[in-house]
């Protein structure tokens, strides 16, 4: 987040990387892995850059120092580094920052809502080359990630919209999937949860493209970002013009899906097919 602000602000000024280094006196590739997150920055170093910046809004330089100063703490992930990927690693620590989560999940169950079961049974099937000690470990992040979110002192808001297909693919056995769709209905009795399904008969609504994920931010909802990923890669997208169409994607699939209440009628419906 503190990278993709600075590089905005940079950017805004129509200044090289080369430029600041300059100015700063920092050698360029200090300025390149700042602004993409592989380093972090101190206080003082962060006050001569925002001089530099010319950014004079006090409520700005003190959220954008605030950044700065959590790039210190120790993430709750890194006891299991050795299990997660760059990029799960990268979402995870995103999502750990964000205010809220809209979701549109077309293929499975949202990660955060995952039941222990029903993401061992995904995981072992999507690996099914890594060892049991590494299943369960992941899954135990999967579980951790629940907590430090939905579970906080102040919880994760999380609007989800899940196609029906996600709802009715077979993940492990009927059982494991049928328990999974009641935890589903549970969860999204939280006050900060939201769960709507895109049924069947919604026909090509604006997901058919695949699932996304967009996280908001406290600081500034200029920050906001959109996460796709597929089978090789993933991709953040950060400019306005996109995360701006991703919005509009998800106000669409909302309208689409059915309703609340509805919603947990058909989820229920489908469990009570698979029991």
């Amino acid at each position: 987040m503190l990278g993709a602000e600075l590089r905005k602000i940079r950017d805004q000024l129509k200044l090289t990387v080369d430029e600041i280094a300059a100015r700063l006196d920092w050698h360029q590739s200090k300025v390149s892995r700042v602004e993409t997150g592989r380093s972090g920055v101190r206080a003082h170093e962060i006050e001569k850059l925002l001089d530099v910046y010319q950014v004079t809004d006090q409520e700005t330089r003190e959220a954008l120092a605030a950044l700065a100063r959590d790039n210190k703490r120790r993430m709750w992930w890194q006891p299991y580094s050795d299990v997660l990927s760059q990029r799960y690693a990268s979402f995870i620590s995103f999502e750990a920052e964000a205010a809220s989560v809209r979701s549109y999940d077309s293929s499975l169950v949202p990660g955060l809502l995952q039941t222990a079961d029903y993401a061992r049974a995904l995981t072992r099937q999507l690996q099914p080359d890594t060892s049991t000690e590494e299943i369960n470990a992941l899954v135990d992040v999967r579980l951790a990630r629940q907590n430090a979110t939905l579970r906080r002192e102040d919880p994760l808001k999380l609007w989800a919209i899940v196609d029906e297909a996600a709802l009715r693919r077979i993940v492990g056995s009927p059982t494991i999937t049928a328990k999974q769709l009641h935890s589903l209905v549970s969860s999204s009795r939280q006050p900060h949860v939201t769960v709507q399904v895109a049924p069947f008969t919604a026909g090509a609504h604006p997901g058919v493209h695949g699932s996304f994920v967009i996280l908001e931010f406290p600081v500034r909802n200029d920050l906001d970002v959109v996460y796709t990923e597929n089978q090789t890669s993933s991709l953040y997208l950060e400019r306005d013009v996109d995360v701006a169409a991703y919005n509009e994607v998800f106000d669409r699939l909302r309208a689409a899906a059915l309703d609340i209440e509805p919603s947990r009628r058909l989820i229920t419906r489908i469990a009570k097919e698979l029991e």
